[in-house]
């Protein structure tokens, strides 16, 4: 399991150095937003665009997909109903807690995971095309304002630049066009920034962040809803559907229960900050999953690997 922990010693080396920039003075909690916005108005999108354009999209009828839809679709369900029942949370707020606790790390974590761990770089792309092309968008149209109608709700994704740099990718992928190189290398350049861009804004978040309490009456307990659905009962749904529903065993059976355990993607954070929204929650959130994640996968590679 060393592409694991060496996956995640990336990950988190980049964050404490977005952390020791802000206690150093390079720059201030303030510019958090400004690596954020970047991240999500220019360098993920690039990012996706990329990615999607070049996924092979006979990968998309994957069993490991449908476990990955099927633990999805639970835990949020569960969320939500908490989230409403409990806590009175508005839908902008559900919505960033609902990806909180479902949302994977797929792309910067689980492709190096696929390759190092699985073998196969190609088991990890069903879910980061049904995240990009389906979680995403309809999590941007309940997160948008000013819907007024079902034509301008539907319309509402494309006016989002991560939306429209997959739906731009899925049709390059479907019609099989190729940009140019020279169009492709600035485009790959800046995809290559969202992964760091977003790191440090999370890092400089928790300088800033660091003598503030969760803000609300029970924001503790939404925490740890969001941390134990996320860590392990997502892995637990997807090992149960792949296992008994599907049949699955070997290394189908890892790949699903392993992408299944992934942390909280770093995207949500941004999400939040964007939308200015559930950024405590989502920011805790990565936190504490990624911390959760190492031992976590850690033992599901050693217990059915």
């Amino acid at each position: 399991m060393s592409g694991v922990v060496a996956a995640f010693a990336a990950l988190v080396s980049v964050a404490v150095l977005g952390y020791v920039v802000g206690v150093g003075g390079l720059l201030r909690a303030s510019d958090e937003l400004v690596l954020s916005r970047l991240a999500f108005f220019v360098a993920t999108p690039a990012l996706m665009f990329a990615t999607v354009s070049r996924a092979d999209l006979h990968t998309l009828l994957s069993p490991v997909l449908l476990t990955e839809v099927v633990a999805v679709v639970c835990v949020q369900l569960a969320y939500v109903l908490a989230a409403k029942l409990i806590w009175r949370r508005d839908r902008r707020e559900a919505t960033i807690g609902a990806l909180a606790s479902s949302y994977v790390n797929a792309g910067n974590l689980g492709v190096p995971i696929s390759i190092y761990v699985l073998g196969n770089g190609a088991l990890v792309a069903p879910i980061l095309l049904f995240q990009l092309i389906v979680l995403t968008p309809v999590s941007f149209l309940i997160l948008d304002k000013g819907a007024r109608s079902i034509r301008s709700a539907l319309l509402l994704p494309l006016r989002n630049p991560l939306t429209v740099a997959s739906l731009l990718g899925l049709a390059c992928a479907l019609t099989g066009f190729s940009l140019p190189v020279m169009v492709m290398r600035p485009i790959e350049l800046l995809g290559g920034a969202a992964v760091p861009v977003a790191l440090l804004a999370y890092g400089l978040s928790l300088y800033g962040s660091q003598r503030t309490p969760l803000e609300e009456k029970g924001a503790a307990g939404e925490v740890a809803l969001v941390v134990a659905l996320k860590s392990f009962v997502q892995p637990a749904i997807a090992y149960v559907t792949a296992r008994f529903a599907l049949g699955l065993d070997g290394s189908a059976l890892l790949a699903a229960t392993l992408f299944a355990a992934l942390p909280t993607a770093q995207n949500i954070y941004v999400y939040a900050v964007n939308y200015d929204t559930g950024r405590r929650l989502a920011r805790s959130a990565v936190l504490l999953t990624t911390v959760l994640s190492i031992p976590i996968m850690t033992g599901i590679g050693a217990v059915l690997g």
